[in-house]
């Protein structure tokens, strides 16, 4: 997969993340869905300013949740 670009705001878009999502998902998988989301972004919009990639991150992780909560 691809890697994120070294920029200061995808490092506060993880660490946001991670926080919010702490005890909920490990932190590789919070790592994977931000990838998934940047890949995703430049895919379909050709771009993937950090404000988008935590709001498709963040869809991505809230139904992971969801379906983690149906399972269990």
């Amino acid at each position: 997969m691809d890697q994120l670009p070294d920029f200061d705001a995808y490092t506060q878009v993880e660490t946001a993340l991670k926080v919010e999502f702490a005890g909920v998902h490990p932190a590789a998988t919070v790592t994977r869905c931000i990838e998934a989301a940047h890949h995703g972004a430049m895919e379909v919009t050709g771009y993937a300013y950090p404000s988008l990639v935590e709001r498709i991150a963040r869809k991505h992780l809230q139904v992971l949740a969801t379906v983690v909560g149906e399972q269990g």
